[in-house]
């Protein structure tokens, strides 16, 4: 199986099994989003949306953040992993929406990357969620599914997982592809013990295909 077949095949299975697939965290706004991705780094979205309700609602907007204590943020984030960097973080990238930005997300993926906090995963979440741009966020569940299933080849780094995907995803899919794979490796092709025989995607997979083969070798 080419490359090129086998992203067909997995893109068209996507397609007919999970026609919506969204991000999970909880947000009404591009500014609720940006916080709210800041804060998942190495932490579930679960635990994020746990605790972002109330951040939001002493501090809606970019201009009330910006006034806002660094301890102050603190004491509403601590449950989630390195509060303290993301209070910080925060509280720098609330004030810089604010002095440069107008207090506005900025849609470009350049322009976002300029954010305290925010790095090119971040920004191209942003970028895709909000602007519906072709970005594709790498994070460990992208970076681990596309390995796995076959999609990439001996990538070492997000980045080179990133191109490979842009280059073989059809530009108007990447948005959602992002999403397929993530909530794939969230809940089916977990990372210690994959899901396999619950898995649609085994006829078109790597890591399934080399699995079959060292059992036919040991029986």
């Amino acid at each position: 199986m080419t490359r090129q077949e086998r992203f067909k095949h997995i893109i068209r299975y996507f397609e007919e099994n999970m026609p919506i697939a969204e991000t999970e965290l909880d947000y009404t706004t591009p500014f609720e989003l940006l916080v709210a991705v800041i804060l998942s780094a190495q932490c579930t979205d679960k635990r994020v949306n746990m605790v972002t309700p109330q951040l939001f609602k002493q501090f809606p907007t970019a201009e009330q953040l910006a006034t806002a204590e660094v301890g102050e943020i603190y004491e509403l984030i601590k449950s989630i992993s390195y509060p303290n960097n993301k209070a910080k973080h925060l509280s720098a990238m609330a004030k810089m929406l604010c002095d440069t930005f107008q207090g506005e997300v900025p849609s470009q993926r350049e322009d976002l990357m300029k954010l305290p906090g925010v790095g090119r995963k971040t920004a191209n979440v942003i970028a895709s969620v909000v602007f519906d741009q072709p970005a594709m966020a790498v994070d460990t569940h992208v970076f681990r599914i596309s390995n796995r299933l076959g999609l990439t080849t001996n990538s070492k780094t997000p980045r080179q997982t990133e191109e490979t995907l842009v280059k073989y995803i059809p530009e108007h899919l990447i948005p959602k592809a992002h999403h397929w794979l993530i909530l794939h490796g969230r809940y089916v092709c977990v990372a210690r013990k994959p899901k396999c025989k619950e898995c649609g995607l085994t006829p078109y997979c790597r890591y399934y295909a080399t699995q079959q083969r060292s059992l036919i070798n040991i029986e």
